[in-house]
């Protein structure tokens, strides 16, 4: 049987990775990443090792049991007719009966290519879970930056409110008294510089300071109150954001030390940014469902070694029920008699010796075959167990890779209806003809248009990473 070797391991790394596409191979890159898990990750290195421990497994059970070897030595010599027997060595080798090796061997083996599938599906899963959390930390930084940049459109509207109301241009009312609009301005400024203090409920005690000095505006005008409360409305609309921003810069710390944890190094080490996700269609091979979509799998590959050396461990055991061989050699010291005229006084004797096994109590050999028919009743089992498994996360992501397609689409095309809308009620507003409510609804809509086109493709992607962990494109060497 054959066995894999370290060649064909650095071989198999080589080609997983060389499978990952749509990424550069510069450092800090995402395939720069896969290869630093792959060659890092603990689990993938334990199960490596743990496939290397079953390697040495096939030379132990190739071998012949350890010959014994007896040696027993008289304190006074035995007395016999041709001499005195001083000693007496036995030396003995056992010999299972013919197959029981070879079949032992081939169990040993094909246990091993198993433990190399369970190796070759952790990787597989490593791979899995670094893209994952990088798509996670892309929609991360991403939404921190659409929160940014929201901030700034926030900034500008403050401004352009501020201007209106310091025109008195708001509900088309105009300033009634000088000192009255340089009192109101007062108050603006010093609501609008408070930034997130205002929050704390500051803002009404220093409004009401301010304005409480202020020339007192006519029963009939209301272009006061509406101007602040335009003023304040934003100002909280800015808080929130810069609270979701503070939120969400605390989840990419955790990405960023979750990420660095599967690559096994520091966990606060730095972890390239990407501006852009790729949104390639995944090959055919990838879209279209059949029997054969899933041979590749290591979990399935795993079963079918699996029930191969159990099959291999049944006919070892059933040859184990037969009798086994001893060869030996029995070698006895002898002394001359003086008392003895034997011609064969005092010479050594050698006797050869055979050695046969008896395997009469039959009941351990059957449980032993049944306890092997039954496990490998079980793996056939779990064989189809994960093989309907396998299919139904496949549909899972193929559901997820066309419903991400579909909304990357939808919000792409709605983002620029909304970013043309929003330029419109701008230009309104600088120009007094629609109000501050339209202007911030239009704003929230097209933000969370962005929002959610970022998570559609993280989605995309994931889907995609998910399906090519499903369907490993390279099946095991040498078969």
């Amino acid at each position: 049987m054959k066995i894999f070797n370290l060649r064909k391991i650095l071989l198999q790394f080589i080609l997983l990775t060389c499978s990952v596409a749509g990424y550069s191979q510069q450092s800090d890159s995402l395939t720069y990443y896969l290869e630093t898990a792959a060659k890092n990750n603990p689990t993938v290195l334990q199960r490596y090792n743990e496939y290397q421990a079953s390697l040495q497994k096939v030379p132990q059970v190739g071998s012949l049991p350890d010959p014994q070897l007896e040696l027993g030595v008289f304190l006074s010599p035995m007395e016999l007719i041709s001499g005195n027997q001083v000693a007496d060595i036995k030396l003995m080798q056992m010999f299972p009966w013919f197959g029981v090796i070879k079949n032992a061997k081939d169990e040993m083996s094909l246990m091993a290519k198993a433990k190399f599938e369970t190796f070759r599906d952790a990787k597989l899963q490593v791979y899995y879970d670094v893209q994952r959390t990088w798509f996670d930390l892309y929609k991360v930084r991403q939404n921190i930056r659409i929160s940014e940049k929201n901030i700034d459109l926030l900034k500008t509207i403050e401004r352009l409110t501020l201007v209106k109301y310091k025109s008195g241009s708001i509900n088309g009312s105009t300033p009634s008294s000088p000192g009255r609009m340089s009192g109101i301005s007062s108050a603006v400024a010093n609501s609008g510089s408070s930034g997130m203090n205002t929050m704390g409920g500051k803002s009404n005690e220093s409004t009401a300071q301010v304005t409480s000095s202020a020339p007192s505006a006519p029963m009939g005008s209301v272009s006061g109150g509406t101007g602040l409360s335009d003023v304040y409305q934003i100002q909280i609309e800015k808080g929130d954001l810069e609270n979701n921003i503070a939120s969400l810069k605390n989840e990419e710390q955790v990405l960023v030390a979750r990420f660095n944890s599967m690559l096994n190094r520091n966990q606060k080490t730095q972890v390239m940014e990407v501006e852009i996700l790729p949104t390639e269609q995944l090959d055919i091979t990838y879209l279209s469902v059949n029997d054969s979509m899933f041979q590749s799998n290591p979990m399935l590959w795993m079963y079918r070694y699996e029930q191969q050396s159990l099959e291999a461990r049944k006919k070892m055991q059933n040859k184990m029920g037969l009798p086994m061989i001893g060869l030996g050699l029995n070698y006895t010291v002898i002394n001359k008699s003086e008392m003895s005229s034997s011609p064969m006084n005092g010479k050594d004797m050698i006797m050869p010796m055979l050695v046969l096994t008896l395997p009469v109590y039959r009941n351990k050999y059957k449980a032993m075959q049944s306890e092997s028919a039954y496990l490998k009743k079980a793996s056939e089992q779990n064989y189809q167990a994960t093989a309907n498994g396998l299919q139904t996360e496949y549909y899972e992501a193929l559901q997820l890779y066309n419903d991400a397609q579909r909304r990357m689409k939808l919000y792409e095309n709605q983002s620029k209806l909304a970013q043309k809308t929003l330029d419109i009620l701008i230009k309104s507003f600088s120009s007094s003809s629609s109000n501050l409510t339209e202007l911030l609804r239009v704003r929230q809509q097209l933000f969370d248009y962005e929002f959610k086109k970022v998570e559609a493709v993280s989605d995309f992607n994931k889907a995609e990473a998910w399906m090519k962990r499903l369907i490993d494109p390279l099946p095991p060497k040498g078969d």
